[in-house]
C-alpha cells in the first residue's frame, strides 16, 4: 500500500514538472532574463519580445538564401515554431496590457509594421512537407499579433483622448483647484 501511494505521488510530481516545463527552444535564457527585468515597463517588454521575434525572422531569412544547405529545411521549422511560441507569449502578454491601458502608442505602431514584415518573410519558403504546418500556425501567430496590435492601437487612441498621460518625473503637479 505504502509502495503504491509512493508510485503515485513519484507520477503525480511528474507529471506537474511535465506541464510546468516551459519550451526551452522558444526563448533563450539571456531573452528570458531581459524579459523578466522589463516586467515593470510593458513597452520594453514588447521591444524586447519584438526583437526575439525579428531574430527569428532574419535566421529563416538567412536559410531561406542557401535552401541547398544540409538540414535548411528542418531549422526553417524549428525557427517557424519558435516564432509561433514567442508571438503567442506576446500577444497574451497583450490581452493583458488592454485593461490596463498602459501608454504603447509609440510601439504599437512599430509592432503593426513589422507584423506585417514578418508575415510576408513567412510567406516566402515553397510549400515543403518539412514545415508546412509549422509556417501555416507562425503565420496565424503573426495575423493574430497584427490583429491584437491594431485593436490596442484604436483602442489606445481613444483611450488616451479621455484621459491624460500621467506626469514625467520632475514636472510639478496641477495646483489642486478646491471648491469654494
Amino acid at each position: 500500500m505504502l509502495r503504491r501511494l509512493i508510485c503515485l505521488l513519484l507520477l503525480g510530481s511528474a507529471f506537474c514538472a511535465f506541464a510546468q516545463k516551459r519550451d526551452e527552444t522558444a526563448l533563450s535564457d539571456a531573452e528570458v532574463e531581459e524579459i523578466r527585468e522589463a516586467a515593470i515597463d510593458p513597452a520594453a517588454r514588447i521591444s524586447i519580445f519584438q526583437k526575439a521575434l525579428e531574430a527569428r525572422i532574419n535566421r529563416i531569412e538567412e536559410i531561406l538564401k542557401k535552401p541547398k544547405a544540409p538540414g535548411a529545411s528542418e531549422d526553417i521549422h524549428d525557427y517557424m515554431e519558435q516564432f509561433r511560441a514567442i508571438a503567442d507569449e506576446l500577444d497574451d502578454n497583450l490581452d493583458d496590457y488592454q485593461p490596463k491601458h498602459p501608454d504603447l502608442r509609440k510601439i504599437l505602431p512599430k509592432l503593426l509594421a513589422a507584423t506585417e514584415r514578418w508575415m510576408t518573410v513567412l510567406k516566402t519558403p515553397q510549400d515543403n512537407a518539412a514545415y508546412t504546418l509549422a509556417r501555416k500556425l507562425a503565420i496565424e501567430a503573426a495575423q493574430d499579433l497584427h490583429d491584437s496590435a491594431k485593436e490596442m492601437i484604436d483602442d489606445q487612441t481613444e483611450w488616451w483622448k479621455t484621459h491624460k498621460p500621467p506626469q514625467k518625473k520632475g514636472e510639478a503637479p496641477e495646483p489642486i483647484v478646491v471648491p469654494r
